[in-house]
């Protein structure tokens, strides 16, 4: 049985220094570190249904191509020609018929990565063209969600995310299908935002309508140290929408006790989970500077409900739309305040306890102590 418990301090635990919302030097150690050396959420499976179906996507300075391959696998690929480093497709997303060429000197590339067709480098010396497939990245899918990993030599997926495997199969994740999204700029670094979204001390004062909706104290976790932290939340409507009612069925085969709560997690380093009985929310942090955050908002649906007569998801978007605004405002209040030079790290609160785990572990990683 799951054990949840309230969200708990160890004494003496204070909020970061400022400079690890500021300095460009910690900025680019955690590109190195962190979003070039960890499971980086990129995107979803249903973005590539059908062979030679792609997206780009730019992660620590690198376009990266992902793609689904002949045989229906996904593959990595970074942008670069193995000829001359020219890369290869600059369009955000679209379908390679047979091949990926370079269209500088068509150097041609298949779906899988080889290099098929290199134009009259019969001539050089020494060429052969087994020595030059495009450069591969690690990728891996769990419950339809698609992670990058840059390392050379990767901690496998299936142990980084031993404590998610299989946690959650109630909502059938893997089935949903994204029904709206949204994308916001957000003038705050991308840690104050996995902060934000991991407690609820605000919540009274700076959501009033998600308060009425949803417990501000009733928070319990199951998952309280390292790199995936949160649990749930009680829900006192029927759903998290502007009227707190819903005419969607519950997911999958989501009944009982979590018909009447959302769960929130933070999956290290950008993915934000929220599951609701009707839907997913989930929130792709894309950190752009210290202090700047591109924030991707993609609202999940049974896609036989969204196919149903009249579906209209703007009650749950509508609803945290408003609420991701007002959790913005206050993060680029934060990030403001955090830049002065009177700024002191101060005291975390007991309902705080999953920003001090969230800080253990980021600080862990980054081989540093306070």
């Amino acid at each position: 049985m799951t054990n949840f418990q309230k969200a708990a301090i160890k004494s003496g635990a204070f909020t970061l220094p400022g400079y690890y919302y500021t300095a460009a030097t910690i900025f680019q150690e955690e590109m190195e570190r962190i979003f070039t050396s960890r499971w980086t959420l990129v995107g979803r499976v249903e973005q590539i249904p059908a062979p030679g179906d792609y997206f780009l996507v730019k992660l620590s300075g690198e376009s990266m191509i992902v793609v689904r391959d002949r045989d229906g696998a996904v593959r990595a690929f970074f942008n670069v020609c193995r000829h001359r480093g020219t890369q290869l497709c600059t369009a955000e997303q679209g379908h390679f018929s047979e091949t990926i060429q370079c269209p500088y000197h068509a150097w041609t590339f298949g779906l899988d990565g080889r290099l098929i067709t290199a134009r009259v480098m019969q001539d050089a010396p020494d060429f052969d063209k087994a020595d030059y497939p495009l450069h591969t990245a690690a990728i891996a899918e769990w419950e339809g969600f698609l992670f990058l990993n840059l390392a050379p030599k990767p901690e496998p997926f299936a142990t980084a995310f031993a404590p998610l495997i299989g946690r959650l199969p109630q909502w059938r994740m893997a089935t949903l299908q994204v029904g709206h999204r949204i994308e916001y700029d957000v003038q705050a670094n991308w840690k104050m935002i996995v902060q934000n979204y991991s407690e609820c001390y605000h919540c009274p004062l700076v959501h009033p309508a998600l308060a009425a909706l949803s417990p501000w104290q009733s928070g319990r976790n199951d998952l309280s140290e390292g790199p995936f932290l949160g649990g749930y939340m009680d829900l006192n409507h029927a759903s998290m929408t502007t009227s707190g009612q819903t005419t969607r069925p519950p997911l999958g085969k989501v009944d009982g006790a979590d018909l009447s709560r959302v769960y929130y997690y933070s999956i290290f380093p950008n993915m934000l989970l929220s599951m609701h009985p009707d839907y997913v929310m989930v929130h792709t942090l894309w950190p752009q500077a210290t202090g700047q955050t591109q924030i991707v908002c993609e609202w999940l649906f049974d896609p036989a409900t969204m196919a149903q007569p009249g579906f209209d998801p703007s009650d749950a978007v509508e609803f945290w739309d408003m609420t991701n605004r007002q959790d913005w405002h206050v993060c680029e209040l934060s990030q403001l305040g955090v830049a002065s030079r009177v700024y002191t790290p101060g005291p975390y609160a007991q309902q705080e306890g999953l920003l001090w785990a969230f800080d253990q572990y980021y600080l862990e990683v980054m081989n540093e102590e306070l």
